[in-house]
């Protein structure tokens, strides 16, 4: 009988197989995006220690209150302002982006767009 894959499973093998060729470095780290159904989360990561430098999720408290919905892409963009101006805060100016299996459209594609627009360069 043949196994069914649901959609997060099908996610988490293209993140496997996309982590294998992305590594984040001191210099240039790796910017990763989770994306559930209330939130999402954004993260700049040196894999060479397994540190996260700076993080951003709509959970934040300079972000909660400010917005009807946290699952939209007015929220992503904030995230993705707020991500990049930590790290810029921090002297990260390049990164590696990490979608994280999620295509690119929709929420992370404004997460990522805005983080551009703030300063990040990848």
């Amino acid at each position: 009988m043949l196994k069914q894959i649901n959609r997060e499973e099908k996610r988490q093998n293209r993140h496997q197989k996309v982590r294998q060729k992305i590594n984040g470095t001191p210099e240039r780290p790796r910017l990763n995006v989770y994306r559930s159904s209330n939130h999402i989360y954004a993260q700049v990561i040196d894999d060479t220690k397994g540190h996260t430098i700076v993080s951003a999720s709509t959970l934040d408290k300079e972000l909660q209150g400010k917005f009807e919905s946290t699952s939209n892409k007015e929220a992503a963009k904030a995230v993705g302002e707020l991500v990049a101006k930590r790290a810029v805060e921090k002297g990260i100016e390049e990164v590696v982006f990490d979608r994280g299996g999620y295509i690119y459209h929709g929420r992370v594609k404004e997460l990522a767009e805005a983080a551009r627009e703030a300063g990040l360069k990848f």
